[in-house]
């Protein structure tokens, strides 16, 4: 049953992301222009400034699965009931102290923006803050919920529940921005949807996973332990913030609307990139921590962060390659001509990011480990230099300079500094993973030709002729993948289930 949810939960994943693409491609550029690209750049700057309220979980939300395991291990259901209950009274103080916190953002929010806001736009600004901050403290106790869930590894119900978001938001907002709620409509549905998953999860938990709760005698010694391990998540989670918020926020004290707006769209591109990667090690994140618990064998842990590696990778760079070629196009169409610029910013984003997206379970196995602290210092002091290159280049060259310093951390601490962390702390043989990385060269020649074929000669001056040349590129480049790329056990877990279809046939 675990293994028909793990299949299930990566299947899921993913047509949860090909959903959120479609939606995407048509619900987005009908919001952009719905809302003008002032309303969307202030959307965005509110959004990234409630983000950093996210840090107050400190990173105790991606430290639930380790303990569970720890417990499930030695089949202690009293022991599970008791952290259960530990979590959930934390997570509450945290959405209380969210509340608290996010009342100063609001009273403060003409101090921050008053050079470059308008009345107007403070004033939607506080409204849009609020519900942001009200649908944030709630997820805080909603966390304990999808975690237990994700412990379980009951991916079905989880994939499902994200999918019917994904279909219900553009459905519930798009009357609301044609009766002219505009970006207020948009966070009221966002909260609605967040509420009515929240009732999901606690009803799934109770009735269908038996969850229980202990909330006697709380245990002030495990909460020292949970804080020392978590606190490098806590940094981790604030370097996210600053390489995905923080050029949004100083392009919002130093540009306007206007260059967030540009800078959203890039963003939004990056958002559904990440995603991509996550839809398949999110699910063996269960298993990773188990792994560790019961044997922590670095030869079994390198072979499935490869094999994961490689799927991941056969995956984002069908998509990176098809942002390159397509992307300047397709961005002008989808989001406007004067969103020129986030196809730059897109790529200057996206191209880095790519080394640790192949690697993310990675993260998942120096947690399990304990030995997540060096990762955390490092990208700090990268993050840390990151603010200090982009708010020159930001002021110099908008939203390119912005993202310019944050490629250039991405590629530092990435692709170099963490790739010998790896090999000689965390014992993952790094050098056989990027073989049988580089084993997908003789694959990439053939699309890579086709590629620069098509951006040399041909003009998209047309939808569907732009459409079927993206559907040519994608045929070209999985027949070159199949022959030249995959192993067998990539190949099986293609068409082990074709096989098993026409078998019931």
């Amino acid at each position: 049953m675990k293994i028909n949810q793990l299949k299930a939960g990566v299947i899921l994943s993913y047509v949860s992301e090909a959903i959120t693409v479609l939606i995407g491609l048509i619900y987005t550029p009908i919001m952009l222009r719905l809302l003008g690209q002032s309303e969307y750049g202030l959307y965005q700057l509110a959004s990234s400034v409630i983000a950093y309220l996210g840090l107050l979980s400190l990173g105790f939300g991606s430290s639930y699965v380790r303990y569970y395991s720890r417990y499930k291990v030695k089949n202690d259901t009293q022991g599970i009931a008791k952290l259960n209950g530990m979590f959930m009274t934390i997570f509450i103080a945290i959405g209380i102290i969210c509340v608290l916190a996010g009342s100063v953002l609001v009273a403060n929010i003409e101090t921050m923006f008053k050079n470059s806001l308008t009345a107007d736009e403070v004033g939607t600004a506080k409204i849009l803050m609020v519900l942001m901050v009200f649908n944030l403290a709630i997820s805080f106790p909603g966390s304990v919920f999808s975690s237990y869930v994700t412990a379980n590894e009951q991916y079905i119900f989880q994939r499902v529940v994200n999918i019917l978001k994904h279909l219900l938001s553009p459905f519930i907002t798009l009357p609301l921005l044609l009766m002219g709620y505009k970006s207020i409509g948009v966070v009221v549905v966002q909260t609605i949807l967040s509420i009515s998953a929240f009732a999901a999860n606690w009803i799934f938990c109770k009735k269908r996973i038996g969850m229980i709760f202990d909330f006697k005698k709380f245990q002030w010694g495990f909460l020292k332990e949970l804080f020392a391990f978590s606190f490098w998540i806590f940094l981790n989670q604030i370097i996210d913030q600053i390489n995905w918020n923080v050029d949004k926020f100083i392009l919002g004290v130093f540009s306007g609307t206007v260059a967030v707006a540009i800078y959203g769209v890039a963003s939004q591109l990056n958002a559904l990139y990440l995603s991509f990667s996550t839809a398949v090690s999110n699910v063996f994140v269960p298993r990773v921590n188990r792994m560790v618990a019961e044997n922590n064998d670095n030869k079994i842990l390198t072979d499935l962060f490869t094999r994961v590696g490689r799927i991941q990778f056969m995956i984002l760079s069908l998509i990176i390659s098809g942002l390159i070629i397509f992307g300047r196009y397709f961005i002008e169409i989808w989001a406007g001509a004067e969103y020129g610029d986030s196809y730059i910013i897109a790529l200057l984003l996206t191209v880095p990011v790519t080394i640790p997206l192949i690697q993310n379970l990675g993260i998942e196995i120096q947690r399990a480990k304990n030995m997540h602290q060096f990762r955390s210092i490092i990208y700090t002091i990268i993050a840390v230099s990151n603010v200090f290159i982009s708010i020159p280049l930001a002021k110099y060259y908008g939203g390119i300079g912005a993202a310019l310093g944050t490629a250039a951390s991405l590629l530092i601490g990435n692709g170099l500094i963490m790739n010998i962390f790896y090999h000689k702390k965390i014992g993952l043989d790094i050098i056989y993973f990027w073989k049988q990385i580089f084993r997908f060269v003789p694959a990439l020649i053939i699309p890579s030709v086709a590629g620069l074929l098509i951006m040399k000669y041909i003009e998209f001056d047309n939808v569907f002729v732009f459409i079927g040349l993206i559907l040519i590129y994608t045929v070209v480049y999985c027949v070159s993948m199949w022959f030249l790329g995959m192993n067998q056990y990539e190949k099986e877990l293609i068409s082990a289930p074709i096989k098993k279809v026409f078998r019931r046939k």
